[in-house]
C-alpha cells in the first residue's frame, strides 16, 4: 500500500493556519477554522470545554480507540502594564526567551475586538541615547510594545481600548520556499496540525474504514502544560502526540525526516509503541529518525501526568530553531504523513 502525500497542500494549509492569531487562551478563531475544514470531509466534530476540538472517525472495533493530537495554540503574550511612557509592558505565554521577539511586529488584541499594530522593541534600543543598547538584558523589565499609535502616556492608550489581559500575537513571518523548505513562527505546532488534516482528509475521501475508532484532539492549551489530559475515552489503548522534533547540537532530528521520541524532560515514551512506529517506517521505507528533547513536554506526557491508563506516543516534523524563527522542509512533513498514515491502518500490538 503506497501513499505519497500532496506536500504543496500541507504546506498551504500550514500557511493559512499561522496566520491566524492563537496564543494559547486566545483560539477561538484557529478552532473554528480547523472545524470548518472537517465540515468539508463530513467528520463528525466536538468542541470540549476547554476550548478544543475533538474529531472522531468510527472504525471496526468500538472496543478498543487510538486517539492522535496535535495542538493549535502558540507562544504569544499578554499585556502586563499600560506604561506612562506610552508603551506596554508584555507577560509572555508559553516556554520562549525575550530574545527571540525583540524586534518583532505583533498584534494587540483589545477586549472590544479592536487590533492595534505594534513592535517588541528594548526599551534602551537606540544606540544614540542608550550607552548599555547591546549589553542591557533581554527581559520582562527592559521589553515593551511600541504602539502604531499617537500615544504618550498611559490614559492615552487605555483611551483607544488597551488594558492590562489583551493578548499579544506574533507575526508569524510565513514564507514558503521553492526549494521545499517552510519558515515561519508556529510551525510547532500548526505543521503538525495541517498533516493531521491532511491525514483525516485523505481517510475520508479514500473512504478508507479504520480497525479502530480514532479520535483527533486538537488541543489548544499545549504551549501551558495541559491541552491534552482530558476527553480521552475509556476505550482509548493509544495515545500519540504529532508535535515539533527539536533540533540543536547532539540531537538526531532533522528537517527531512520524521522524528519519534525516545524521551523527553517528562522520560521515556512507551517503548512497545515506539517500536511499532518504527517498524512501520522502515517496512514503508520513510525516513525517520529516533531522538531525546530534553527540555520537551508533549500533549501525550501531559495525559500520562494526568492519570490516564493509555499507552503514549510522540512523532513529528522536524523544526529547526525552536520556538523562535522555525523552519521545516516538505521531506519532513510528507515522512510524518505517511507514518500517521500507516500508523491508523495498523493492527495494535501486543505490547
Amino acid at each position: 500500500m503506497t501513499f505519497k502525500p500532496d506536500t504543496n497542500e500541507t504546506k498551504e494549509l500550514i500557511k493559512q493556519l499561522v496566520s491566524i492569531p492563537s496564543p494559547s487562551g486566545y483560539t477561538k478563531q484557529v478552532i473554528s477554522f480547523v472545524e470548518e475544514f472537517l465540515k468539508q470531509y463530513n467528520v463528525e466534530t466536538k468542541r470540549n470545554r476547554k476550548g478544543g476540538l475533538i474529531a472522531t472517525l468510527p472504525g471496526e472495533n468500538d472496543n478498543e480507540h487510538r486517539m492522535l493530537t496535535a495542538h493549535v495554540d502558540t507562544l504569544g503574550a499578554i499585556v502586563k502594564e499600560v506604561k506612562n511612557n506610552g508603551r506596554l509592558r508584555l507577560d509572555l505565554i508559553g516556554g520562549y526567551r525575550y530574545n527571540s521577539i525583540e524586534g518583532e511586529y505583533c498584534e494587540i488584541h483589545t477586549n472590544s475586538g479592536k487590533i492595534f499594530t505594534g513592535t517588541i522593541l528594548m526599551h534602551q534600543t537606540s544606540v544614540h541615547v542608550y550607552k548599555d543598547a547591546g549589553k542591557a538584558e533581554r527581559n520582562q523589565e527592559n521589553m515593551e510594545v511600541r504602539i502604531d499609535a499617537r500615544v504618550k502616556n498611559a490614559d492615552e492608550i487605555r483611551a483607544l481600548g488597551i488594558e492590562v489581559g489583551d493578548f499579544v500575537s506574533l507575526d508569524p513571518r510565513v514564507e514558503v520556499c521553492d526549494n521545499g523548505f517552510i519558515k515561519s513562527r508556529h510551525l510547532d505546532d500548526k505543521a503538525s496540525v495541517a498533516i493531521l488534516l491532511q491525514l483525516i482528509k485523505h481517510i475520508q475521501t479514500e473512504e478508507i474504514t479504520l480497525p479502530y475508532t480514532t479520535h483527533f484532539l486538537i488541543s489548544n492549551n499545549e504551549e501551558i502544560g495541559y491541552g491534552g489530559n482530558s476527553n480521552i475515552t475509556p476505550e482509548t489503548v493509544e495515545y500519540l502526540a504529532v508535535d515539533m522534533g527539536a533540533m540543536g547540537d547532539g540531537q538526531s532530528t532533522d528537517e527531512y525526516t520524521v522524528s519519534i521520541c525516545v524521551k523527553d524532560a517528562s522520560g521515556p515514551y512507551h517503548y512497545g509503541l515506539r517500536k511499532h512506529l518504527t517498524g512501520i517506517a522502515q517496512k514503508n521505507d520513510i525516513g525517520y529518525q529516533l531522538d531525546i528533547y530534553p527540555y520537551y513536554g508533549s500533549d501525550a506526557s501531559a495525559a500520562i501526568k494526568s492519570g490516564h491508563d493509555i499507552i503514549h506516543g510522540l512523532i513529528g516534523p522536524g523544526i529547526d530553531s525552536s520556538h523562535a524563527f522555525e523552519r521545516t522542509h516538505a521531506d519532513s512533513l510528507a515522512c510524518t504523513l505517511e507514518l500517521l498514515y500507516h500508523y491508523v491502518q495498523s493492527d495494535m500490538q501486543q505490547y
